[in-house]
C-alpha cells in the first residue's frame, strides 16, 4: 500500500519501493498520481500506460540517490542523478485552470490531460525545490524504524520527529519497547 506521510510528493515517490515494488502496473502508478496531489482529484489519466512505469521508477531511483546523498556525512549529489532529475525538472509541469462547480465555487482541474513528461516534471520540480531549499533540506530525516528506508521532511515542533509514521514505525518501536520489558520483567 502506498504512503503519504513523507511530507513531499518527491520522498512519497520513493516510498514506492517499500517494502514491495507498488508501481507494478500503469493502474497502480495512475493511483498514486492522483493519490499523492500532483493532479488535481478526479484527473482522468486512462491515457497512461505500461511506458510510464519505466520512467517514473528511474524518476525514483535517482531522486532516492540524490536524496540520500544529502543525508551522509559530506555527501556529494551523484553527477548522473542530477543531470536526469534536472533535465527532467525542465518539462513544463501539468498546467492548472479554475473552473466554476456549483454555487460558483472554484475548483481546479488540468486545462488538458497531462503527459507523463509533464508528471515526471512536477515531481523532478519537487525535488529540486526540496533539495536546494536550505530549510526542507535541513528538514530530511531517515525513519529511525529497524530496517525502514524510508525518508521523510520533519516539520514537527522542534523537529524531534524519529519516524517516517508514528503508526507504522513508531508503532512498531514502541510494541518492541514493551516485549523488551516484559521480557526483562520475566527473567527477573
Amino acid at each position: 500500500m502506498a504512503r503519504f506521510d513523507t511530507g513531499r510528493p518527491c520522498l512519497d515517490l520513493l516510498t514506492t519501493a517499500h517494502p514491495t515494488e507498488h508501481l507494478d502496473s500503469a493502474a497502480a502508478l495512475c493511483a498514486w498520481i492522483s493519490a499523492c496531489g500532483v493532479v488535481p482529484p478526479g484527473t482522468r489519466l486512462d491515457h497512461a500506460n505500461a511506458s510510464w512505469l519505466g520512467a517514473f521508477r528511474e524518476l525514483r531511483a535517482h531522486t532516492g540517490r540524490l536524496v540520500r546523498d544529502r543525508l551522509a556525512p559530506g555527501g556529494r549529489p551523484d553527477p548522473q542523478a542530477l543531470a536526469h532529475v534536472n533535465a527532467l525538472a525542465r518539462a513544463a509541469p501539468p498546467a492548472p485552470r479554475a473552473v466554476a462547480v456549483d454555487g460558483g465555487v472554484l475548483v481546479r482541474e488540468l486545462a488538458e490531460p497531462p503527459s507523463c513528461a509533464a508528471l515526471l516534471g512536477a515531481l523532478a520540480r519537487d525535488a529540486v525545490e526540496l533539495l536546494t531549499d536550505p530549510v526542507a533540506r535541513g528538514g530530511l530525516r531517515q525513519c529511525a524504524g529497524d530496517s525502514c528506508p524510508v525518508v521523510y521532511l520533519d516539520t514537527s515542533r522542534g523537529r524531534r520527529r524519529r519516524w517516517c509514521s508514528s503508526e507504522v514505525c513508531g508503532n512498531r518501536e514502541r510494541v518492541a519497547r514493551h516485549r523488551r520489558r516484559v521480557a526483562s520483567v520475566a527473567r527477573a
